[in-house]
């Protein structure tokens, strides 16, 4: 069992409408005093999407470049960008986001009906992707959107090897429409099939929705760590939506420490993640 907690803030997504969700950070500096303020919470990883003038998700190179030497320059965090983005984005646009040089980046390890939508992660891309980032030295973290993802992930390691940093960490993203529950059965079965990765293998787990704040008890108390934020969770409580991502960093704070696991810090959270000092 891990002494600390890793916290994730994933501050914006690709799916929230600014014009709906006016708290929902969307420029450069909306994003860079967010992750500032959850920095100084706990959070030591952002998971970053970007969107362009026009508030709507892009991919725009500049822009990432931008924003990873931004949050470089004003926090400690480390800055893992999606190579999700939406589920309209090209294969080329996506694996050209480690163009960037973030210190991180997501790898989804299959294709999910994602709500009324299906974001398509066909095996050459997966592949692609994984061995772009062992040649360039950025970390990945695997998202898992089902329980099959996890043996994908197996077979994706045991024929190229392991990530950058020798160290496999997963998260877990449960409660999608068209993914698995964020239930705890649901967390149990993912955690029996980590068996079968690497020793030492780490997860973290985003619960979407109303799932958030049952699969973050859940993680706590079976060793795993925790992502939260707006690109997740637009509801605090039922009929209270969120006011920020600060607050759903102090509230996983305080999970956190409840189960006498304290954040983990920024030093501690790349070793573990296998990154350099």
């Amino acid at each position: 069992m891990t002494t600390t907690t890793l916290i994730t803030v994933a501050p914006t997504g690709a799916e929230s409408v600014k014009s709906e969700v006016p708290a929902l950070p969307v420029t450069l500096d909306e994003l860079v005093r967010t992750a500032t303020e959850c920095a100084a919470l706990g959070a030591a990883v952002i998971h970053v999407h970007v969107r362009d003038d026009d508030a709507e998700p892009t991919l725009d190179l500049g822009r990432l470049r931008a924003t990873v030497e931004a949050l470089r320059a004003g926090t400690g965090l480390i800055v893992e960008l999606s190579t999700g983005g939406a589920v309209t984005d090209s294969e080329t646009d996506r694996l050209a986001v480690l163009d960037a040089v973030p210190d991180m980046a997501s790898c989804t390890m299959g294709t999910v009906n994602f709500g009324d939508d299906v974001f398509l992660n066909r095996w050459e891309f997966i592949v692609e992707l994984h061995t772009r980032m062992q040649d360039r030295g950025v970390v990945a973290e695997y998202e898992i959107f089902d329980l099959g993802q996890l043996a994908a992930l197996q077979r994706l390691l045991g024929r190229y090897g392991l990530p950058a940093g020798g160290h496999v960490h997963v998260d877990l993203v449960m409660g999608v429409p068209g993914g698995m529950p964020g239930t705890v059965d649901a967390l149990v079965a993912c955690r029996q099939a980590l068996r079968d990765l690497p020793a030492g293998t780490t997860y973290s787990a985003t619960g979407v929705g109303r799932t958030s704040v049952p699969v973050m008890l859940a993680a706590l108390s079976g060793g795993g760590h925790l992502r939260v934020g707006m690109a997740d969770t637009l509801s605090y409580a039922k009929g209270r939506p969120v006011e920020s991502n600060m607050q759903l960093v102090a509230r996983a704070v305080s999970l956190a420490q409840l189960a006498q696991r304290p954040p983990a810090t920024a030093a501690q959270a790349r070793e573990l993640l296998g990154l350099a000092a």
